[in-house]
Formats: C-alpha cells, sequence, structure tokens
C-alpha cells in the first residue's frame, strides 16, 4: 500500500513519457468520446490528473484502515539493499506522518488542475510534478535515515527545474539559489545522520534501531545543531529564510502551491521526527535557545511581511512567521504543544495554497500583484466578489480567527508552550496580531475602495479557477470546527515524541488531560483523548 502512494506517480511518469506528442492519441480520443469533449486536451495533463487522483484515494483509504490508539508504526514495509551500508527500503505509517501524506496528495491533485491547460513543455511539466509527489511521499513515509535523505535530496532536482523552466523573469536566480541552499541543507542533514549512527554503534540506519541515549552531550548537542540549521533552512527559520520569497515570487502559482503547503512541512516533520525524537536529551538542554529562536523568526517574518506590496511575496513572509511556532511548540515538547505542531502543518498547507491560489487569480486577471495599484476588486459588478470573498476567509483563518483551522493551531501551540516557555508564547502571540495587520493592509488595499478605470472590464474568473480555493476554504472550516477529526489520527504518535526524561511541568487545568511523559503508556493512550482540550469521550471515534 506505502509502496503504491510512492511509486504510483513514478508509473504516471513512465505513460506520460510514452505518450505521443500529439493529443489526438488513441487514448484521448478514446476518452473523449466516452466522457465527451470538455476534457482537456492536453493526454499528459489527463495522465497526471487521473495518477494523482488514484494516489489520493489511496491515502484516504489509509486513513480509514489506521489504527489510532496503536504505539507501533502501520503498515510497515520492508526490503533489504544496500545491508552493508545499512540502507534498508523501509517504509512506515504514524499519526505524524499520516495527515502530511494526505496533504501531498491533495495539494498536488490541486496544482496540477490548477495548471494552465496552454503551458509550455505540458508532458515535462507534468513529470517533474510527479517525481516531486513521489520524493515527498517517500520522504514522509521512510523509516531509514538514509532512505530519508535519498528522498529528501531528490525533491530538489525537480522543483529546481520547475522554477527555473516556468518561472517568472527573476527565475534563474531563484532557483539556483534554491539550489545551493536546500543543498546545503542536504549536506548538514546527511552528516548529522552519519554521526548519529556511527557514534551510537547502530547496525544500520533503521529509525527504530537508532538508539542515542549513550552518546556524550557534547556530541548530541553537535549532532543536533547540524540538524536544527539542515532542517532550519528548509522550514525555513530566520536567518535561513532568504530563498523562499524569491522562490515563490518566481515560481508559478501551482509551484508556490506546492512549495508553501507540502516542501515546508519536510522541515518541521524532520525536526520533530530526528531532532526531537533522536536527541531529546539535547533538545531539551537547548530549548530555551529554540523558544527565543522561534520568537525572532515569527517577528522577522510578520514585521517584513507588513513592508511589502507584493501580495505574493506577502504570503510568503507569512509563512517565515507561521513556521516559528512549530518551532515554539516544539521547543515546549508538552502532549498539546506537539499535537499542535500536527494541527500548524496542516492548516499552514491549507491556508497558504489557498491564499497562493487567489493571489494567482489576481495577478492573471489584472496584470498586477502590488497592492498600491490593487483596488477595489470586491465590486459586485466589475471586480471579482468571489475571489475577494473567499481572500477575506483566506487572511481570516491565517490571522487565527474561531471557527476556522488556523485558529485551533494556534490555540493548542499557545496553550501548550506557556506552562513552559510564557514570556516566549505571549511575545509569539504578537505575531497573531501582526498577521491581522498585514493581511488587513492586504484586503482594504486591494479589494475595498473604488476600482480604477484600468480594472473596469476584467475578464472573466470561470468557476474552474474557484474550484480548488472552495475546496480548501471548506476544509479550513470544517476542520476548525471539528479538529477531532485530525487529533484521532495524531495524537497517539505526537504524545509518543515526548521522551519521559524531558517533561518540564504539569498541565492541571479544568478541561486539558493532566499527562506527563512519564505516563504516556498503551493503556493511558487509548482511554484518554489525551490532551486536546476540546477534546470528548467519543473524540476516539474515527471521523470517517
Amino acid at each position: 500500500m506505502l509502496s503504491a502512494l510512492v511509486w504510483l506517480p513514478v508509473f504516471g511518469v513512465v505513460l506520460i513519457g510514452l505518450l505521443p506528442r500529439t493529443d489526438q492519441s488513441a487514448l484521448v480520443r478514446f476518452v473523449k468520446r466516452s466522457l465527451g469533449e470538455s476534457l482537456p486536451p492536453n493526454p499528459a495533463r489527463l495522465v497526471a490528473l487521473i495518477i494523482t487522483t488514484i494516489t489520493f484515494v489511496l491515502s484516504v483509504v489509509l486513513a480509514l484502515r489506521f489504527d489510532s490508539v496503536s504505539l507501533n508504526s502501520q503498515f510497515q514495509e520492508l526490503l533489504p539493499w544496500i545491508e552493508p551500508l545499512g540502507l534498508n527500503y523501509q517504509l512506515g505509517l504514524d499519526g505524524l506522518s499520516l495527515p502530511l501524506v494526505i496533504l501531498n496528495g491533495l495539494l498536488t491533485w490541486i496544482a496540477i488542475y490548477s495548471t494552465e491547460k496552454s503551458i509550455q513543455r505540458p508532458r515535462l511539466y507534468y513529470i517533474l510534478v510527479l517525481l516531486l509527489n513521489t520524493s515527498v511521499a517517500g520522504a514522509f513515509l521512510s523509516e531509514n535515515l538514509l532512505l530519508f535523505f535519498l528522498f529528501y535530496e531528490l525533491e530538489l532536482i525537480p522543483l529546481y527545474f520547475l522554477i527555473a523552466i516556468w518561472g517568472g523573469a527573476g527565475r534563474g536566480y531563484a532557483a539556483t539559489k534554491f539550489l545551493i541552499y536546500t543543498a546545503v541543507s542536504g549536506i548538514l542533514i546527511l552528516a548529522a545522520f552519519l554521526g548519529i549512527v556511527w557514534l551510537s554503534k547502530s547496525p544500520t540506519f533503521n529509525y527504530a534501531e537508532v538508539h542515542t541515549a549513550s552518546l556524550p552531550l557534547t556530541a548530541q548537542l553537535l549532532l543536533l545543531g547540524l540538524l536544527l540549521v539542515g532542517f532550519g533552512i528548509k522550514i525555513p527559520l530566520f536567518p535561513f529564510h532568504t530563498w523562499l520569497p524569491d522562490a515563490h515570487v518566481e515560481a508559478s502559482t501551482p509551484i508556490s502551491v506546492l512549495l508553501a503547503g507540502v516542501l515546508l512541512k519536510l522541515g518541521t516533520y524532520g525536526l520533530l521526527r530526528f531532532g526531537l525524537g533522536l536527541l531529546p536529551e539535547a533538545w531539551a538542554v537547548l530549548s530555551p535557545w529554540l523558544a527565543t529562536w522561534a520568537v525572532v523568526s515569527v517577528l522577522y517574518g510578520a514585521f517584513t511581511a507588513i513592508a511589502q506590496t507584493d501580495m505574493k511575496k506577502m504570503v510568503a513572509y507569512s509563512s517565515v512567521a507561521h513556521m516559528g511556532y512549530v518551532l515554539l511548540a516544539g521547543a515546549a515538547a508538552t502532549p498539546l504543544s506537539i499535537l499542535g505542531t500536527v494541527f500548524q502543518m496542516v492548516s499552514h498547507g491549507l491556508i497558504s495554497a489557498m491564499l497562493f491560489l487567489l493571489v494567482g487569480v489576481v495577478y492573471k486577471k489584472t496584470g498586477t500583484r502590488d497592492i498600491n495599484v490593487l483596488q477595489g476588486l470586491l465590486n459586485p459588478e466589475q471586480g471579482m466578489p468571489i475571489i475577494g470573498s473567499l481572500m477575506v476567509i483566506g487572511v481570516m483563518a491565517s490571522s487565527g480567527i474561531p471557527g476556522m483551522m488556523g485558529f485551533i493551531s494556534e490555540f493548542l501551540i499557545f496553550r501548550g508552550s506557556f506552562p513552559v516557555f510564557p514570556v516566549q508564547t505571549l511575545v509569539s502571540m504578537i505575531g497573531t496580531g501582526l498577521t491581522a495587520v498585514y493581511f488587513l493592509l492586504l484586503v482594504n488595499r486591494a479589494f475595498f475602495g473604488r476600482l480604477p478605470e484600468q480594472f473596469a472590464n476584467l475578464p472573466r474568473v470561470y468557476w474552474s479557477e474557484r474550484l480548488p480555493a472552495f475546496a480548501l476554504a471548506l476544509l479550513i472550516v470544517v476542520l476548525g470546527l471539528q479538529p477531532n477529526w485530525l487529533a484521532y489520527w495524531s495524537e497517539t504518535t505526537t504524545a509518543l515524541l515526548i521522551p519521559a526524561a524531558t517533561i518540564p511541568v504539569e498541565m492541571p487545568v479544568e478541561g486539558f488531560v493532566n499527562i506527563s511523559r512519564a505516563a504516556i503508556t498503551p493503556k493511558s493512550l487509548k482511554n484518554s483523548a489525551l490532551s486536546l482540550p476540546f477534546a470528548s469521550p467519543t473524540s476516539a471515534v474515527n471521523p470517517l
């Protein structure tokens, strides 16, 4: 099952490679005769949509079969590969990776659907997008450190070409900068993995067989430092963020959706899985500094976003701020805050994807993203009222308005982090207010006011262009009203990430489960709703 998620897109790559260059192939003619001429004429696009649809459905099937109270990785696959190096093909799924795998499948489908039908060199484009899907899925599912690294590095290649070939005027510079930063990130992560395995004398790179408790604290700190910088580049955290705004501005809209919605999560996922999971003692020592680093990243991203006039660059800098919340929650390492990291990764993926889609529509119809030029786009007669309304929903969700998923994720992070780092948490909460400031500037300048004459006859916005944003808005609201649907899959795994030796406080607050890391047992995980403050005794019921 897991191999199908990873390699089915590669099968799609082979099919696209074998397709004739003309859109009059037998396959396309057959499908058109069967389902109508309204289908996209590009056979590569059609194959990519079918493959990603199947992949997404498979991920949902895995969610239906997932045992939320199991303490072990599920659906495991193991194939010996290069045993002298300790490299095995080992895949597994748990509550940390499952939501991200589903998110990857969903956003890849949306990215392909949102791609212009007239895109140049379509076969190469869709091949690269499918390879990107494979590499991300493989990284989330890998249970071997070297295998994770291989998939982590694989995504660099397709994304570089997707920016360099189909990007904007400065695509060469942006793609090269992304390549250099990501390559350095990979080198640091590989060095950390090699050090962990060799110093711990682990027989293989299999995650479950790596034991670091015997390592000296100095060695653990050095190895964790490598992981922090390596994954910090990918997240990205200040001051390693400078590649991200350039990449977003020059990338096409669908690639920005994948970059913000999925690829940044490789950094946060890796930091939690390998930093907190493998080096808990060093993590506990550095946690005050990590919390302070998170505050700096949150405030820097927010203040820099306020200074932007390009809508796309503003959304890009907002990612720097919102990913800082994940580091704050990870530094606190309480059951509630770690659960909040999963919510934040998923909510940011959905919200940022929605915002980039809407910014892309605005740019396509108006030819500009400058909020000093745009005005009055909410005009009900000549503007883009539905796009404007969706944008309002998106910025409200990003600002943490109750009833939407952004509020749930930030509430979990702040409530879980406050008992451990009260000062850093309170300062980070300023970032939520600043989010409202810069997105209010965006909406007020671009969508309210009188519509200028130059935008009086905008091209029509078709429902096919609105549909992806509608779907994402629906998910944002539904998961904001029913957060237990996500917590059901993740709370067992996130609790197990927290070692008993590093819990600093208890949280005896009415409505919260008073749980310490030492008290995390199979029985407690099965019989409690863990740390979710809005959980009920029925929250462990499969929502699907």
